[in-house]
């Protein structure tokens, strides 16, 4: 029993920690600051929309916790840039050879082979931008 927990715990810490991935999914998981936005900007989050002066709140329950922050200085404004990271597969050919030498104390063997075919590799890019200045939206951008 103690070793079936133990090879389960990776797999529910992973889906604990997923954060909704709706902006309907993050409103009723965070009641509390949907409440709080103006009747304007609740519209607008209940679509997954942005306007200037939205708060990090809002933008949260829009779009959703940020792949990356950068916290920043504009004269005396106080900049925040949120970035969102998609990503994308690319197919490659794969060709290998493999080789070793293998076995336990009393016995030794080795090994070599070769390999082709296929490769997926996931490609980050980032998909969209939100720039706060004073805690409010100042502008963003969404890949198209």
């Amino acid at each position: 029993m103690k070793i079936l927990s133990l090879l389960l715990l990776p797999i529910v810490l992973i889906f604990s920690s997923c954060t909704p991935s709706t902006p309907q999914e993050r409103i009723l998981k965070n009641g509390g600051k949907f409440t709080s936005l103006p009747a304007k900007h609740q519209e607008l989050v209940e679509r997954g929309e942005l306007a200037r002066g939205m708060s990090t709140d809002a933008v949260f329950l829009a779009w959703g916790s940020p792949s990356q922050r950068y916290q920043g200085l504009q004269g005396n404004i106080v900049t925040d840039r949120w970035d969102y990271f998609g990503s994308t597969p690319v197919v490659n050919n794969h060709f290998g050879m493999h080789y070793g030498i293998g076995g336990g104390s009393r016995s030794r063997y080795s090994y070599s082979g070769f390999s082709f075919g296929p490769e997926i590799q996931y490609v980050p890019y980032r998909k969209a931008t939100v720039l706060f200045k004073n805690s409010k939206v100042d502008s963003w951008e969404r890949m198209q």
